[in-house]
């Protein structure tokens, strides 16, 4: 695009990252009637939908609500996912007859492929007049005020201005599909402070002397209730090659910090107790490692039976249930409820969902989304101090807070 002083008023609103929350807030501002452009500096947009959930997009959660989500602010998320539901992009989805499933835990995806809500969304884009650019890069904005803020871009593209900037950038995930922390430069820029950033919804990393026992179940899977730091999820885990991972684990992992541990619960919604009590007349010649082996995998039994508090108890899991006093059932009910994870970290963003932390929502409205030290400057999406859980609750967040800066960029 060649350098023009008329271009300086071409544009209403110039919003910056083509994924979820920015292809949203582009065409709600479009249907006012704004001149809207997005740019971006991937070779195409919505990348992280189209990868998401397995290629078939988790869109939404029929379960939204704040509750779902962690900020520095709990209530900033509210007034957003109040005004624009889950619900509400659901009947946008129904409107272009696309067809879609409940897996689990409310979570809605896609019966055939996530390029149906890219799709989606840029026919949506191109009705209200939406200009879209990919392989353009941002490489300074400047603002002058003159009783409104004027954005001067500069950009790959020449020169562009607007009266309205919309910062979509997201975050730090998947740096390989492009991601930067452009967006975080941008806030700082203009006075925002930063919540300290990290990986989140991302598998562990155990330590080597972990994975000399657990490495050789690389692939086994359970359902458990993973707990850290207060909050509990009972989804499955997957032990990996270089640790554990699973929709238990990458829900638990928002909340872990260095050097905390995390507590799993081989049998959720069991008393292990009364369970083994009952073992001992059912079966009371069995071992150990085979009467656990009744609730999960051969493997994971022996293995469990061999690491740690509980080969001490189990006697390598060889020990026969009617060995058992009380007392000792009681220690390994509480062992099998109470397994202790100790990860020496995480996989980093490249295997992260989101991004824990950003812009701090203290200066940002939570009505408009725009920021309050800079006039016609919006944050949306992942770049703000708003995560969510594992489950849709990322793109409702993408779709909720897109929408509402549309109705005032």
């Amino acid at each position: 695009m060649p350098q023009s002083k008329a271009l300086l008023s071409e544009y209403d609103v110039i919003i910056i990252g083509a994924g979820a929350s920015g292809l949203m807030c582009a065409l709600t501002a479009g249907e006012r009637g704004r001149r809207v452009l997005i740019l971006d500096h991937a070779n195409k947009i919505g990348k992280k939908i189209i990868i998401s959930g397995g290629g078939r997009c988790n869109f939404t959660n029929m379960y939204t609500e704040p509750g779902n989500y962690l900020s520095n602010n709990s209530h900033f998320c509210k007034s957003a996912l109040s005004r624009y539901t889950q619900w509400d992009f659901q009947a946008l989805v129904d409107k272009y007859q696309i067809a879609w499933h409940e897996k689990t835990l409310g979570q809605l995806f896609c019966d055939d492929r996530s390029h149906q809500i890219v799709d989606l969304l840029v026919s949506e884009c191109r009705r209200a007049g939406v200009t879209i650019r990919t392989k353009a890069m941002v490489e300074q904005i400047t603002s002058q005020v003159e009783g409104d803020s004027v954005y001067r871009l500069k950009t790959t593209l020449g020169e562009i201005a607007s009266r309205s900037l919309v910062v979509a950038t997201g975050g730090l995930s998947f740096p390989t599909m492009g991601a930067t922390g452009f967006g975080y430069e941008v806030a700082e820029q203009f006075g925002h402070e930063l919540v300290p950033v990290r990986p989140a919804l991302v598998p562990f990393t155990m330590p080597k002397k972990w994975l000399e026992h657990f490495s050789v179940l690389s692939g086994v899977s359970a359902e458990v209730i993973a707990t850290c730091s207060g909050q509990s999820f009972r989804e499955n885990l997957l032990i990996t090659h270089r640790g554990v991972s699973g929709p238990a684990i990458l829900q638990v992992s928002s909340y872990w910090n260095e050097n905390d541990m995390v507590k799993i619960n081989w049998f959720p919604g069991v008393s292990v107790y009364d369970w083994l009590k009952g073992a001992q007349e059912r079966r009371p010649k069995a071992e150990t490692h085979t009467i656990l082996s009744e609730h999960m995998t051969k493997r994971l039994a022996q293995v469990l039976c061999q690491h740690g508090k509980l080969r001490l108890v189990t006697e390598g899991g060889h020990k026969t249930i009617n060995r058992y006093s009380n007392v000792e059932l009681e220690q390994l009910a509480e062992q099998l409820e109470e397994w202790e994870l100790a990860p020496n970290g995480t996989e980093g963003y490249k295997k992260a969902e989101v991004t824990l932390g950003g812009v701090s929502t203290d200066k940002v409205s939570s009505k408009t989304f725009e920021s309050r030290l800079q006039s016609g400057l919006f944050f949306i999406g992942e770049v703000l101090d708003v995560t969510g859980h594992l489950g849709g609750f990322n793109f409702q967040w993408a779709w909720a807070s897109g929408y509402c800066a549309g109705q005032y960029a």
